[in-house]
């Protein structure tokens, strides 16, 4: 009897645990699917879901809105510069405080990690007035600074991880062959650490493209970035053109992994781990 309870007691448990993770699947995916439906909407007009027919025209309208292309274009640039000198200083600022005593090691992580726990508006407010005591007033190189400051803590922890897996004796042993500091960096740290520098890097561009709080203190007429350009149109002239763009984006990441994935393969491209060769 005792047996036959706990028996039914695990599968009852067994049946919330799948129908909580099939609501929270259902809770982030929803979202979705009602977006993908409603950018094939053939209303001129935001209506009631489902759509009444499909077509094209969000998606053409925004390859003929030169604003929307404008802001696709510079954030792009920007995400890609932004991720990559975040992954320069973080990787150098992972390093050096992956050779530090505990004590300071973790000083330093909290400092460097800062960012990741101060809110976009604050962020933003407090650049704008630094900008400003120093005079830079050209938007690019402002917000190339943002960028940089909130993304390189993805980079700074992903880089720590890493190398938290890798040996010292593994360094000890190539500087006692001969390697000097740079050249054991670059044939032992670096290709073990390389899977958390590029995911640390994947992570600053899918934040530094997807960020509004912080750059919509920082942007000018001139330099805006897509996210920014969206927020404009929601407030001045709301369409699916908003839908069509996300789609969009969503479809781009997953084919381009796809065909990293198809053509060359994602353990090449990012490494395959701290304890495998």
């Amino acid at each position: 009897m005792r047996f036959r309870l706990g028996r039914h007691a695990d599968d009852a448990s067994r049946f919330a645990a799948i129908a909580i993770m099939a609501a929270a699947v259902g809770f982030l995916c929803l979202p979705l699917v009602v977006a993908v439906a409603m950018s094939f909407d053939s209303r001129e007009y935001l209506g009631r879901f489902p759509p009444a027919g499909f077509s094209l025209q969000w998606y053409v309208r925004f390859f003929s809105d030169d604003y929307l292309l404008k802001g696709l274009e510079f954030s792009l640039t920007l995400a890609v510069l932004a991720a990559l000198i975040s992954s320069a200083v973080g990787v150098a600022a992972a390093v050096a405080i992956d050779r530090t005593r505990q004590r300071v090691r973790d000083l330093l992580s909290s400092l460097f990690l800062s960012p990741l726990v101060v809110p976009g508006v604050v962020v933003g407010f407090a650049l704008i007035l630094f900008y400003g005591r120093v005079g830079l007033d050209d938007a690019f190189p402002r917000m190339l600074g943002g960028h940089v400051l909130i993304t390189f803590p993805y980079v700074l922890r992903t880089t720590l991880a890493s190398l938290a897996g890798i040996r010292g004796s593994l360094l000890r042993a190539a500087m006692s062959l001969g390697a000097d500091e740079r050249r054991a960096f670059w044939t032992i740290t670096f290709p073990l650490a390389r899977t958390g520098i590029v995911a640390g890097a994947i992570f600053a561009f899918a934040f530094s493209l997807d960020d509004v709080a912080m750059t919509l203190f920082l942007t000018d007429p001139g330099h805006y970035t897509l996210p920014v350009a969206l927020v404009s149109m929601m407030y001045s002239n709301f369409d699916l053109t908003i839908a069509a763009v996300a789609v969009l984006l969503v479809a781009s990441t997953v084919i381009l992994m796809a065909c990293l994935d198809r053509l060359v393969g994602l353990d090449r491209i990012v490494g395959v781990g701290v304890y495998r060769s």
